[in-house]
């Protein structure tokens, strides 16, 4: 009976590796392909600035898009990476099976108000998809470009539940699922 419960956890970590991985390789698309676009928009802009004395009339719109896009797509690569902020002073002092605990209640807390928020930003952009509201300079409708918040709430969530699943799941103390609190391995954080 002992032996199944490590195959049962590793075969879990596989099928939770595999999806990160997925959804990883999503998001470095989206985000790459959006930094080079805001680039790419940019610098036409300034070009139109300064050779024809008009900027495009849409450059600002469209990179005001972008990053909302990168912006939220990007909290989930954070959470990924256990780069968002956090307040560390009470768990940095907890011996490691207390810090464990504390960050698995964080990471399942996060996720839940991450769900929460994305379920709010369904239902408001419900409410630009009825109001039929469309950009000043694109003309395109505004609930489209906002879809990328619940998108990226979702993303982020989904990494905070495979946080607190790192931390059920296998040994030490981890902030995101691939990253290891290095005060579980006796090294200091500072």
């Amino acid at each position: 009976m002992s032996e199944k419960a490590p195959a049962g956890r590793s075969a879990a970590i596989r099928c939770l590796t595999s999806i990160d991985s997925g959804i990883a390789f999503v998001e470095r698309q989206i985000l790459a392909i959006s930094v080079m676009l805001m680039a790419i928009n940019t610098v036409a802009n300034v070009i139109a600035r300064i050779g024809f004395s008009s900027s495009l009339f849409f450059a600002e719109e469209f990179n005001q898009f972008l990053i909302v896009l990168v912006t939220f797509v990007g909290a989930s690569t954070a959470a990924r990476y256990g780069r968002h902020i956090r307040m560390s002073a009470i768990t940095d002092v907890l011996p490691e099976r207390p810090r464990k605990v504390m960050m698995t209640i964080i990471a399942i807390v996060t996720a839940a108000l991450l769900f929460a928020l994305m379920v709010f930003s369904i239902n408001y952009l419900l409410s630009l998809y009825q109001s039929n509201r469309l950009t000043p300079s694109l003309r395109l409708p505004v609930y489209i470009i906002y879809s990328f918040v619940p998108l990226g709430l979702f993303l982020t969530a989904i990494q905070y539940v495979f946080a607190a699943a790192a931390n059920i799941l296998s040994p030490g103390v981890y902030l995101s699922y691939t990253v290891k609190d290095v005060e579980s391995d006796g090294q200091s954080t500072m």
